[in-house]
């Protein structure tokens, strides 16, 4: 322990004294332009929406539901209980819902003005304005086809709308958690990525080589002072977004700084890996934001719908942390814990946390030679 509290130690000194800043001029715009042309897609092609059907005793009701099947902007899941759909929305299976009455079709006969139930998951604003006129478009167009089109002195059916977690439609209430993602990647990632490879531009590494340090030393004191600092950061981060700036938060402060922590290690072990490999800060540099810092930003979901992204950028964000820390914590801030989304994120980032650390430490060598 006195070996690596005084790593730790010297760690921290550097940390501390060193200022500087790298400003990159032509690479980072380059990622940043194939990301926007390729990755970036504002527009909701295709949304995902439960329909429960309360009035199945009027088979007209039936064109309705075959309606939202045809429509190329919708894919449609039949529900059946109130369970169901919650559990579904909770989940992020399903976009949004609409309920079709039990009263739907006998208020059409009489020319009265039916209302169809509209649920739209409000954590995504973009993606819930999508759902409500896509299925209010939808809805109006079998009506003008249908047989009660002539008893409808208005040809329209009034949507009424509930908006899940979100029920004012402020986009800060899902980008303010979003964005921690982004600050515990910059730490996480573009900041390790420099300490190994600081460690051999200045030939400190020569010095510590010459001792007897264990690699598991020299790999713990890279880790335990970043995360120290990441982990500070994301409490004052929250601290500012539910104190200062008023988001709410609906879920468990324990899970949050849990996956958070497991977060964070992923991240530190990518980092790590790349200064490790490198040696060079410069090039480790290029690297952690070619690889860490921008795809983590554009492609974790946090801004742009990833359902909206090519197949081949869909399954690359399979592989990146941001994309299940994203989804966690702003689910965590606005629908509170839901057991299968905090399981699953945490499972995936403590594996890719364990081997990525596996990977770190086999790397990290003892001799001067690669």
């Amino acid at each position: 322990m006195k070996v690596l509290l005084a790593l730790i130690k010297k760690e921290i000194k550097q940390m501390l004294r060193d200022s500087s800043c790298i400003i990159i001029a032509f690479v980072l715009p380059v990622i940043s332009i194939l990301i926007y042309m390729y990755g970036v897609n504002l527009d909701s092609n295709t949304v995902t929406i439960g329909i429960k059907n309360d009035d199945n005793n009027n088979p007209e009701i039936a064109t309705l539901i075959k309606s939202f099947g045809h429509s190329k902007y919708i894919n449609s899941a039949i529900l059946y209980t109130d369970e169901e759909l919650e559990e579904a929305i909770s989940n992020s299976k399903i976009k949004g819902a609409v309920v079709i009455p039990n009263d739907f079709s006998t208020k059409l006969s009489r020319g009265q003005n039916a209302e169809l139930l509209v649920i739209t998951d409000g954590s995504e604003a973009n993606t819930a304005n999508y759902v409500q006129s896509y299925i209010t478009s939808i809805a109006n167009g079998w009506l003008a086809s249908s047989k009660y089109r002539t008893n409808m002195s208005v040809p329209i059916i009034s949507p009424e709308v509930r908006f899940w977690y979100n029920s004012d439609q402020d986009s800060h209430y899902f980008i303010m958690p979003g964005s921690m993602a982004t600050s515990m990647t910059l730490i996480g990632i573009l900041l390790t990525s420099l300490v190994v490879a600081r460690e051999w531009d200045r030939g400190t590494m020569e010095v510590l080589l010459s001792t007897r340090v264990r690699p598991i030393y020299l790999v713990l004191s890279k880790y335990i002072p970043y995360f120290v600092l990441g982990m500070a950061s994301l409490a004052f981060s929250v601290f500012l977004c539910i104190f200062v700036f008023g988001i709410p938060f609906m879920g468990s402060f324990l899970s949050l700084f849990v996956v958070s922590g497991l977060f964070l290690f992923a991240c530190l072990g990518i980092g790590i890996m790349i200064s490790t490999l490198l040696r060079n800060q410069f090039q480790a540099s290029l690297v952690a934001i070619g690889v860490g810092f921008m795809p983590g930003l554009m492609l974790s979901g946090m801004v742009f719908p990833i359902n909206s992204m090519p197949d081949i950028l869909q399954k690359l964000t399979m592989f990146l942390p941001p994309r299940y820390y994203v989804a966690f914590i702003e689910s965590e801030f606005m629908a509170g814990s839901v057991k299968k989304i905090i399981i699953e994120n945490a499972v995936f980032l403590t594996i890719l946390g364990l081997l990525l650390f596996a990977v770190v430490l086999k790397n990290t060598k003892t001799r001067l030679e690669r």
